[in-house]
């Protein structure tokens, strides 16, 4: 190699050498020097803290080089860009996924295996991001993994939770919530932007007024105001050279000291407007049964909102003079209602910053938005008081009042005299307090709407937005949600992921419907064989964990019955556990019969004011000790509970499930993505026709699913006659007895009447019909115990499943919102393309 002849070749070298190199011996140097220079310590005084920090940016550096390149490739090219706003992101540890997305993982693996460390305990030490909670933000998170990957020019923004939304602790078998500090040793992932901080406004009152040009302006005159800094975080995709950006926003003071009120003597009042401040990205999700909740909630939303939209502005007028083609250069996507106000802000920014007419700034707006509902249940769909709005927000509130204004002409002209109509869709509920409607504020500022699994999207026609699919039916589109298969399996299933791979080639990784080819396997004995052992494996391996962390000895070869998600009514985690009592029930009444030995396993959370969720968290723990501990059960039956359920946990719990719990009543569950991560590491589900288990069905086949319970048709014809779950009760006597069980001293001797309010709910309520798919769901368990008796037929039954889970790849989702949505390609980006004009280097030569 010929000696660098400048300043700028010397500094291209020494980059490429020292922190882009991939060979084995320089990732050993780089891990060195970063252990050195960054963390400030060598092999004697390192703890195994610093050897992760160390690590993680040796990672880092080489995913910068990319990511610098990405962001050139998209400014130069004046690319259209997707936006993803989410309130939520939940990203899991972040190393291991890069060192994959790198295709560096084996030769990382094997340098720091020569320094004297060893991977596997260095990745156990990265703190998992607190950003989310459950499907929402994991789904966003595969979908930036997808957009990387395809080469999508893609934002995500957030916020940068100083807190998650807590740490599980189970105690006397009871959740407790601890803060969950993600952050106390720093992230080394991210990259702060203070250069790019935005101000956000809150409170104050507007005034009119008549601009230059004599036409009628609002100003609007905050009482307060907030600051947000992005921290940037690199999203690569898998051996691409595309790296996204997930951005997000951490709030602060404008003046984060008052030197006269301290001066006074007041030193917490000096400081009152930072902690204050602050407290707006302190903690995800905070509890919103109180006042100060619900305005800590509102606060959040429109801060992470208007920083993005006001980012996305400022990175659009780089490349353009004005905003003829910012709909045309932009897609915006509000990942459900959380971030709907952004339609009202940039609306906003339009009219009174930029000076916009109203109908071109709502012809923009329109066109940049789309919406994705993900939920059936009314409580999900946001509504604010027209009061706190009022007091937070006042011009905003003023431009949603005007949209609805025009809105319910538009609807007036379309349906002439049906007030009734006119009441539904407006953006405004009169009873019983007056609020903001959300989704439909959503829904009037889109171009798309769109569901998250076919049903979802049916009944948002049919039933939740059915005025606004009448008025709008091309707005309305489903887009089956998906998961990424290098997190969710070639990850956290690497056993299996190789077995894949060594029968039809790698190309099933970002081509997942290549699956469909080991359906040629299933009559293979010694491929059978094997893929009963990774199985096998992996259940040995969470035994050890479940042993480790619960203190409970289960047995591998038992059934791995597995129901983790979040803990919520309609999920129906109080169903599972009536089967389970029912099984303990058979066994003491003869405790000679014959069944299946099952390890019955949950996990999730429940949200902290959320009574009734976390009492059957309770519930569970109860019976757990009650069953764990009777002899008669002779371990046939074991019940545990797994605290603080994350993304890392997952990797361990889905690879290691026989079947996987889908049971929520039917028409209740959007989408479910917990389901298509089970199926695509071979457990099989048992399930209700609700969310994507339809389309789990459809594509496994009827013989490999084990259906139960209501269709959504009964189930709204159920309701609609006058249902009465104490006939369910009253009829069934096996069910009379779990029941009466529950609601005395059995299970939790100290307080007989603890958990008098689950008996309640389902005798004077049943809001999701739990006694009415009773028999169907125990009737249905035995199939599974007779069909799991059966190895050979099961194990062919989990390759299919298996084999015909590529629809459910983030990817193809991914690419239908590009298609059919965004409208927009992907960019490839090229690192041999070495710009010496670009800015740094430039400046360098200058020097030189």
């Amino acid at each position: 190699m010929k000696e660098p002849t400048n300043l700028t070749e010397q500094i291209k070298v020494k980059v490429e050498d020292d922190r882009t190199g991939m060979s084995v011996e320089t990732l050993k140097r780089a891990f060195a020097d970063n252990l050195y220079y960054i963390q400030g310590k060598n092999q004697f005084l390192a703890t195994p803290y610093d050897y992760y920090m160390a690590l993680a940016y040796t990672v880092r550096d080489r995913l910068l080089q990319r990511w610098i390149k990405t962001l050139e490739t998209y400014t130069r090219k004046n690319t259209k860009t997707v936006y993803y706003l989410s309130a939520e992101f939940l990203m899991g540890r972040q190393l291991t996924n890069n060192l994959l997305n790198l295709g560096i993982y084996d030769r990382l693996s094997q340098a720091l295996h020569e320094s004297g460390l060893e991977l596997d305990d260095l990745k156990m030490l990265e703190a998992e991001p607190g950003l989310g909670n459950g499907g929402l933000g994991r789904l966003a998170a595969c979908f930036l993994d997808s957009l990387a990957t395809l080469e999508i020019p893609a934002v995500g923004y957030g916020i940068r939770y100083e807190f998650g939304i807590f740490d599980q602790r189970i105690i006397d078998g009871a959740q407790v919530e601890r803060p969950d500090k993600w952050l106390r040793f720093g992230n080394p992932w991210e990259i702060r932007r203070p250069e790019l901080t935005v101000e956000v406004n809150f409170g104050g009152k507007t005034e009119s007024y008549k601009d230059e040009g004599g036409r009628y302006r609002v100003r609007w005159i905050p009482e307060w105001q907030v600051l947000g800094t992005p921290y940037d975080i690199p999203v690569p995709g898998y051996k691409k050279n595309t790296v996204n950006t997930l951005r997000l926003w951490r709030a602060g003071a404008s003046e984060e000291f008052d030197f006269e009120v301290f001066d006074s003597g007041d030193y917490a009042g000096s400081v009152t407007e930072k902690i204050y401040s602050e407290n707006i990205s302190k903690v995800l999700y905070p509890n919103d049964n109180t006042s100060q909740g619900k305005q800590l909630r509102l606060e959040q939303q429109y801060f992470f909102v208007s920083c993005s939209l006001q980012d996305i502005i400022n990175n659009y007028r780089r490349t353009n003079r004005n905003f003829d083609l910012f709909h045309e250069k932009i897609a915006i996507q509000l990942n459900d209602t959380h971030p709907s106000i952004g339609v009202a802000e940039l609306m906003r920014l339009f009219l009174d910053k930029y000076k916009l007419s109203w109908n071109r700034a709502w012809y923009i707006t329109k066109n940049t938005f789309g919406y994705t509902n993900h939920t059936l249940l009314a409580e999900a769909l946001e509504r604010w008081p027209v009061s706190l709005f009022e007091r937070l927000l006042p011009r905003q509130l003023e431009i949603i009042y005007e949209i609805n204004r025009r809105f319910l002409d538009h609807v007036r002209l379309k349906y002439p005299g049906d007030n009734d109509r006119l009441r539904r869709m407006s953006l405004i509920d009169e009873e019983p307090e007056k609020s903001l409607r959300m989704a439909h504020l959503a829904c009037v500022g889109s171009h798309a709407i769109n569901g998250v699994a076919a049903l979802h999207t049916e009944l948002l026609k049919k039933d939740v937005l059915r005025d606004f699919y009448e008025l709008w039916p091309n707005k309305f589109i489903n887009m089956t949600n998906g998961v990424t298969p290098r997190r969710w399996l070639l990850l956290s299933n690497p056993q299996l992921s190789e077995l894949i791979t060594e029968k039809i080639g790698e190309g099933w990784v970002t081509d997942l419907d290549q699956l469909k080819q080991l359906e040629q396997f299933v009559n293979d004995a010694e491929f059978c064989v094997r893929w009963r052992k990774i199985k096998q494996l992996h259940k040995k391996n969470l035994a050890d964990y479940i042993l480790l962390h619960n203190n409970i000895k289960v047995d591998p070869n038992s059934l791995f019955d597995v129901q983790v998600k979040r803990i919520h009514e309609y999920k129906r985690q109080l169903l599972n556990v009536l089967h389970i009592i029912t099984l303990y029930n058979q066994i003491k009444e003869n405790p000679s019969i014959d069944i299946l030995p099952r390890t019955f396993i949950f996990a999730g959370k429940a949200a902290p004011g959320y009574y009734l969720a976390k009492l059957v968290i309770k519930l569970i723990n109860s019976v757990a000790e009650v069953i764990n501990d009777d002899p008669d059960v002779s371990d046939r039956i074991k019940v545990v509970f797994l605290e603080g359920f994350s993304v890392s946990l997952g990797e361990q719990v889905y690879p290691a499930a026989d079947l996987s719990e889908q049971i929520s009543t039917a028409g209740k569950e959007a989408s479910g993505t917990g389901n298509m991560k089970f199926a695509m590491n071979g457990a099989l589900t048992i399930g209700t026709l609700d969310g994507a288990n339809i389309e789990i069905r459809e594509e496994a086949g009827a013989d490999n699913f084990f259906l139960f319970g209501l269709t959504t048709e009964e189930v709204y014809a159920l309701k609609a006659g006058g249902y009465n779950p104490q006939e369910y009760y009253n009829n069934n006597k096996q069910l009379k007895q779990v029941i009466d069980q529950i609601g005395s001293r059995y299970f939790y001797p100290r307080n007989p009447d603890l958990f008098k309010p689950l008996v309640d709910s389902l005798l004077y309520g049943d809001e999701y019909l739990l006694l009415a798919d009773y028999q169907s769901y125990v009737n249905t368990q035995k199939q599974v115990s007779q069909a799991y008796r059966d190895q050979n037929h099961w194990t062919r039954m989990s390759i299919i499943n298996a084999a015909n889970m590529g629809k459910f790849s983030s990817d193809r989702t991914i690419r239908e919102y590009c298609q059919e949505i965004w409208n927009v390609e992907p960019i490839s980006v090229d690192l041999d393309e070495y710009d010496q004009n670009s800015a740094g280097l430039k400046r360098v030569n200058n020097l030189h």
